[in-house]
């Protein structure tokens, strides 16, 4: 088990007082389509709402807790360790249109390219003169693209990347957009095209794992804009019931015990910045969105 020898060591550190508990409430604006992924982090709420195209074109930017927000899961701990023992959600919705079961997937977002351009065809090149700050060695390290700017949808794409043993000149699957207008919906996603994925860009055959995007290359004209954004999944969990505030309908809060059925307790790193990617079922514009992380460290 990461960082412990056992569970009574898990149960010592909680007893020691090494553990807090902090909340998040995300109340969405935005009109979500099923089957597309969404990041919640562009959404408002609290943690307040991050924008994906505040930085540089096409340049790296490390993200962290302290500059950028995220779900705030307290100070540094250094020389100790911090872990995720605990992560809960419940839905609140004021209509009987209900967006779940919702997969929802915990990341640390680590970096992010901003303002990568729809309409050109030329091989769109990064500046990675900031590197990753977390994760430094690629493994397991995912991309997302997370629409920044409005577009018709339909045109396909590849990321040309370096992978987890730092081989460069790696090239994805082709990737067609889908048709979403929403700020904030993974545009690689599309469950309606047979070249659409899930919420992280696939990689080449064999890897695992992002170091660094080296380019991104449209293969036709849009107008929309996105940012590639790598992130390292940290939790899964999925959000069953809802409360209806209208009728009073009660809603069960979901809570995921990641010792008890991960059987692990993912690294939470000093200063990360904790979101969700999120796929729900129907529009997220009328629901309340409340979760907790429960931390340790040793």
């Amino acid at each position: 088990m990461a960082g412990f020898a056992g569970i009574k060591e898990v149960i010592d550190a909680e007893n020691a007082g090494k553990m807090r508990e902090y909340i998040f409430r995300k109340t969405p604006s935005q009109v979500t389509t099923i089957g597309l992924w969404f990041d919640l982090s562009m959404s408002p709420g609290m943690p307040t709402p991050k924008y994906w195209f505040d930085a540089a074109p096409l340049t790296a930017r490390a993200i962290t807790q302290s500059s950028d927000g995220g779900f705030y899961h307290g100070p540094n701990v250094s020389p100790s360790t911090k872990y995720l023992r605990k992560l809960t959600i419940q839905g609140h919705t004021t209509t009987n249109v209900v967006p779940y079961p919702m997969s929802m997937i915990l990341c640390d977002y680590i970096m992010y390219y901003p303002t990568i351009d729809d309409g050109t065809t030329d091989e769109q090149v990064m500046d990675n003169t900031v590197t990753l700050p977390r994760y430094t060695d690629g493994a397991g390290v995912q991309m997302i693209a997370v629409t920044t700017g409005a577009r018709t949808g339909g045109q396909t794409f590849s990321v040309k990347y370096t992978n987890q043993d730092g081989v460069t000149g790696q090239v994805t699957p082709t990737l067609t957009q889908n048709t979403s207008t929403l700020l904030g919906t993974l545009t690689n996603t599309n469950r309606n095209v047979a070249n659409g994925s899930g919420p992280f860009i696939p990689l080449a055959a064999g890897d695992s794992g992002v170091r660094a995007v080296e380019s991104v290359t449209m293969n036709g004209v849009d107008v929309g804009l996105f940012s590639i954004i790598l992130v390292k999944p940290l939790a899964f969990i999925t959000s069953r019931e809802h409360m209806n505030t209208n009728t009073g309908a009660p809603g069960v809060p979901y809570e995921k015990d990641l010792l008890m059925y991960d059987n692990t307790i993912p690294i939470v790193y000093d200063d990360a910045f904790l979101s969700m990617v999120v796929l729900p079922q129907a529009s997220l514009s009328t629901t309340t969105l409340v979760g907790g992380l429960k931390v340790i460290w040793n």
